[in-house]
């Protein structure tokens, strides 16, 4: 069985979860609104516990499949409650000698070695900040967008590594590989 599937999750006081009739989960907070729609083979109850209010999933049978969607789609709506009451970050290092991005507008604006600055337009539903000119910060409060986005910036310029010139999260350990050496004739 799945432990992640059975585990209750616990509905905070700001926070509104709505489950309509096809099964999708609707969850709203302070930071804005996600949907989810879930399987049918999964089944979501709210029920109040305690004083508190508890989302319960459950499962029609214990096929491979349908064990493995009942901790997917907890950990989805667990992740969207996390995201609308407190949010997710992803922080993005920018190394290189001259590399350096700010923000104009609704783009980022990097200048990472190419011919020309690479201009990045920046998602609705994402707020990203360079706090200085190495370093970009993306806030939101979908996982999954913050994410994808974070992945985007950083496939324009992977880290290279020999150098470890290009762009990596905060949190990425970059092995730097050894230059060649020319031989010694004995």
């Amino acid at each position: 069985m799945s432990r992640i599937g059975r585990a209750p999750i616990e509905i905070p006081a700001n926070v509104t979860v709505d489950i309509s009739n096809d099964n999708t989960v609707i969850v709203t907070g302070p930071l804005g609104t996600l949907r989810q729609k879930v399987d049918g083979c999964i089944t979501v109850t709210k029920a109040a516990e305690n004083g508190k209010n508890i989302l319960h999933f459950s499962r029609v049978n214990d096929e491979k499949e349908v064990c493995a969607k009942h901790g997917l789609y907890r950990a989805l709506v667990n992740n969207m409650i996390h995201g609308v009451t407190s949010g997710y970050k992803k922080e993005l290092i920018v190394n290189g000698v001259g590399y350096k991005v700010a923000i104009a507008g609704n783009k980022i604006v990097m200048n990472i070695g190419y011919s020309h600055p690479v201009n990045f337009e920046i998602p609705k539903g994402i707020k990203a900040t360079c706090p200085t000119a190495n370093n970009i910060v993306i806030e939101g409060f979908d996982k999954t967008l913050v994410g994808q986005t974070a992945s985007d910036i950083k496939a324009v310029k992977p880290v290279e590594p020999y150098h470890n010139y290009g762009i990596r999260y905060a949190d990425e350990k970059v092995v730097k590989k050894e230059i060649k050496k020319a031989g010694k004739k004995k």
